[in-house]
């Protein structure tokens, strides 16, 4: 299945992992990583807890996970972000 009809599956989806009060965590992050090695597409949500205490928005907080594992940020909706791997070699598909 393509990433994109990927990506469109997993919006629908409950997200596969959460970002609390503590925030970006090295055990967040690691949980992220080992979720995109598995499944390629994944689901975050932010809880507005984390949201509050940071003043921060939801995008900012994705692309900076983003960022963090190596990931691309594919859709933020709401309090909740998606997140693939990107594409390796570009030049041979």
């Amino acid at each position: 299945m393509p990433k994109e009809e990927r990506v469109k599956r997993v919006i629908h989806e409950e997200p596969h992992v959460r970002i609390g009060k503590a925030g970006i965590t090295e055990g967040v992050l690691g949980e992220i990583k080992r979720q995109l090695e598995s499944l390629k597409v994944i689901k975050v949500r932010v809880l507005r807890s984390y949201l509050r205490a940071s003043g921060r928005k939801t995008k900012e907080v994705a692309e900076e996970v983003a960022k963090l594992v190596g990931a691309e940020v594919a859709d933020v909706r709401g309090h909740t972000f998606v997140l693939k791997l990107p594409r390796r070699g570009r030049g041979g598909r």
